[in-house]
């Protein structure tokens, strides 16, 4: 399909969390950065990584870097998902239901930006319970990755298009 250095030329990255988080030690407080970031192509394929660092840029470069390693495939539909599903990391629930042709991506936040950059245009998409920016993205990342392509739901269960949507 792709090898890997054509896809990081396709690939494009948006930050969605910069923290700074303390470590409380005998000396005092260890002042570091926290970054979270979302890659995708906007094609099918789209990753969650976080990094680490005492400088901002560089825990969004290790942030970047595993994003790439995470990357989950994607099944998009006339610029849709195939069907509903709810997408679960710890208390975060996203609820994600596929939508008709000039809908748009109805979704805020965190949840936005995985949707438009695994080039999913029509959606609608609803983050209950937790507000936390890094688990939404890692519950719709979740949800994404759960969701089958309707070619291998029909060969696994041996049905006809038709049957298949019944």
């Amino acid at each position: 399909m792709f090898n890997a250095d054509e896809l990081e030329v396709l690939l494009e990255e948006k930050v969605i969390s910069i923290r700074r988080v303390t470590k409380v030690v005998k000396g005092g407080k260890n002042l570091r950065f926290s970054a979270a970031v979302v890659v995708g192509d906007k094609n099918g394929k789209v990753g969650l990584g976080t990094g680490k660092a005492r400088e901002v840029p560089l825990a969004i470069k290790k942030a970047v870097s595993d994003a790439k390693k995470n990357l989950v495939e994607v099944p998009i539909i006339k610029d849709t998902i195939p069907y509903y599903i709810i997408g679960e990391f710890g208390s975060a629930r996203v609820v994600l239901r596929p939508a008709s042709p000039g809908t748009g991506v109805i979704a805020g936040g965190s949840v936005r930006v995985v949707m438009e950059l695994a080039g999913i245009r029509n959606i609608l998409t609803k983050s209950l319970k937790s507000k936390n920016t890094l688990t939404v993205a890692r519950a719709t990342i979740s949800g994404l990755q759960s969701l089958n392509d309707p070619e291998s739901i029909k060969a696994k269960r041996n049905i006809s298009e038709e049957e298949l949507w019944q």
